[in-house]
């Protein structure tokens, strides 16, 4: 008996279990968000929500705006934050930390009325 090619009556063989060469992969299955995590922090996203509310008030954000929330959010994530309040100049948004998505966003005039609820941190951008 050869003692490298034993196998139980249900395994299957690793090549089987391979995925193929060429083989198209599901955006947003678990290879991708394995490789994610291997990249390390990636770039913040913004959910649907957030987008809208950012379109509807005409607001974008340049380069270095995007540059220091994904610098915020690195360092939410180093103080295990989950869900926090990120103050960025004239724009206050709500991150979910472990995704790197903004769930909304409001311009600052409007945040300083309004009450944050689920959150766990706020960061100064």
């Amino acid at each position: 008996m050869d003692p490298i090619r034993i196998a139980g009556a249900g395994s299957a063989p690793a090549a089987a279990a391979a995925t193929p060469p060429g083989a198209k992969k599901k955006p947003g299955g678990f290879q991708d968000l394995l490789e994610q995590r291997i990249q390390g922090s990636g770039q913040v996203t913004f959910s649907k929500h957030a987008e809208h509310r950012m379109q509807l008030r005409q607001v974008s954000l340049s380069n270095n705006d995007r540059a220091r929330l994904n610098l915020a959010v690195d360092r939410a994530a180093g103080k295990g934050a989950r869900e926090s309040l990120v103050l960025l100049d004239r724009m206050a948004f709500v991150v979910n930390v472990p995704n790197r998505t903004v769930v909304t966003a409001m311009p600052s005039e409007s945040a300083r009325e309004g009450i944050f609820t689920n959150i766990d941190s706020a960061v100064l951008a």
